[in-house]
């Protein structure tokens, strides 16, 4: 049984580390603080302000992938992505949605659909 359990001990350092262990979201009145210590990576934090955020994109993805928000700002041209998986993923994104930053009906049809991305506010052509 000893044996059994060194072998457990020895495997669970090769295991990943569940993401909601090791990528933070909080927020508060001011704006999103993400805090990331990647296993194997430098960790790193990075925050946005609410009245930043200029559109939201909410990536459904298979199943075993998490769900990603994709959040743009008037700050820099790439966005920021954070998993629904992450430890503080789904208050952030009922936050978003309490806020009005993310179409009530679009966040329904996107929760129940099997994939796809779904954006707010639409993209104009």
């Amino acid at each position: 049984m000893r044996v059994l359990g060194k072998f457990q001990s020895f495997l669970s350092r090769f295991r990943p580390r569940p993401m909601d262990e090791w990528f933070l979201v909080r927020y508060d009145e001011q704006g999103i603080r993400i805090q990331a210590e990647p296993p194997g990576r430098s960790p790193w934090t990075q925050e946005i302000a609410w009245d930043a955020i200029v559109r939201i994109v909410f990536k459904v993805e298979d199943i075993g992938v998490s769900d990603g928000i994709y959040i743009f700002t008037s700050e820099r041209p790439e966005s920021y992505v954070i998993p629904t998986e992450a430890n503080g993923g789904t208050e952030l994104w009922e936050e978003i949605l309490r806020r009005g930053l993310f179409d009530s009906e679009l966040a329904i049809e996107a929760a129940s659909s099997t994939g796809g991305v779904f954006t707010w506010p639409p993209v104009e052509e």
